[in-house]
């Protein structure tokens, strides 16, 4: 007994030592053009949707048929997806290109069959994808406009896609939207039609330039001083 043990520990140990030579050695690539190998994408396909259906599967499903949830939705996930994950008539984008794993093109699958499952993954995103938790800024009924927007997606043509998103109302999601970068600096208008931005404490505070002073000595010449 003793003997397997012993066995068994040295075994442990080199394979620890292995797999930290691996790591420590940079062998395995994390290149993201560079594919897995297939037994590794395999494995953490595997991996990937028994987590999400395990998390998934207790989440109740709510009507998703209304035109209201279809419409709202439209606009987040041209705000929010369709860079990635495309928008009908569209073959690629550089980020759909750039990515490892590639983002599925949700004008074809759309919701694959399984809402619980895309809103689970729309809210909690997926580690190492670059699919984000949207859920750190978005509430659950937002999540399912987007759900059921995406139920509708593959039927919708360019032009349908197209008029949908400009009914929706565009990006807005109850205030935890990303304003644009611009939007920090461009100021807006005060009471006396002066632009206010976040400057404007220092600039006000700011001392106005000195003005030079003259003052006569007791000569009668007069001296110009600069402050």
């Amino acid at each position: 007994m003793k003997k397997i043990v012993g066995t068994l520990v040295v075994a442990f140990a080199v394979f620890a030592t292995a797999v930290a030579g691996v790591v420590y050695f940079g062998v395995i690539s994390v290149a993201a053009d560079e594919p897995h190998s297939a037994v590794v994408h395999d494995f953490l396909e595997v991996a990937r949707n028994r987590s999400i259906a395990v998390r998934s599967e207790s989440i109740d499903v709510p009507d998703l048929k209304g035109a209201d949830n279809i419409q709202a939705g439209s606009g987040n996930y041209d705000a929010m997806c369709a860079s990635c994950h495309l928008t009908p008539g569209q073959s690629a984008s550089e980020l759909s290109k750039g990515l490892y794993p590639s983002p599925p093109d949700l004008t074809q699958t759309g919701l694959s069959g399984d809402p619980a499952r895309t809103f689970w993954i729309i809210k909690h995103g997926i580690k190492a994808s670059g699919m984000p938790a949207w859920g750190q800024s978005m509430a659950d009924q937002y999540i399912w406009e987007m759900v059921a927007f995406l139920d509708e997606l593959p039927s919708l043509n360019a032009e349908e896609y197209r008029t949908l998103v400009a009914s929706s109302g565009g990006h807005q999601h109850g205030g935890g939207e990303t304003a644009p970068h611009g939007d920090h600096h461009s100021g807006t208008e005060a009471a006396g039609g002066h632009a206010e931005n976040h400057h404007g404490a220092a600039e006000a505070s700011q001392p106005s330039p000195a003005q030079p002073s003259t003052h006569i000595h007791a000569d009668g010449k007069e001296h110009l001083h600069e402050h």
